[in-house]
């Protein structure tokens, strides 16, 4: 009866080591996709702005190291488009992992939850 209590007692501990690490993997993959949702919303606020301006009436410029450039409109436009194309994809992917990692922490959850069972009816037969 010991060993068999001693092997579950080990199992167990396997499986809650796996489960914090999904849960420490879900909690990264969490904040990332806050990251990306401020970066999406920020870049979509920027994308409605230039779409407001003129093109002969106004003036863009980027920022590239200590000194800003003039840049086309259009050209600012479309890097920002492709920013925001780039931002959703990652985005997507994040959320699928994290679909992924919701799915594997209820799995663990279930192995423990039976394995705490196993080893409460080896104790009780004691």
């Amino acid at each position: 009866m010991d060993t068999q209590a001693a092997q579950i007692q080990k199992k167990l501990q396997i499986e809650l080591d796996s489960f914090k690490a999904t849960q420490k993997e879900y909690s990264k993959l969490v904040q990332q996709r806050q990251q990306l949702d401020g970066q999406l919303n920020e870049n979509q606020n920027v994308l409605e702005e230039m779409n407001i301006l003129a093109e002969d009436k106004n003036t863009v410029y980027k920022l590239i190291g200590p000194i800003l450039v003039k840049q086309s409109l259009t050209e600012s436009k479309q890097n920002v488009s492709k920013r925001i194309d780039y931002i959703s994809k990652e985005l997507q992917k994040c959320n699928d992992r994290l679909t992924t990692i919701e799915k594997e922490q209820d799995k663990h959850r279930e192995n423990l939850g039976k394995l705490q069972q196993q080893l409460s009816v080896i104790s009780a037969m004691k």
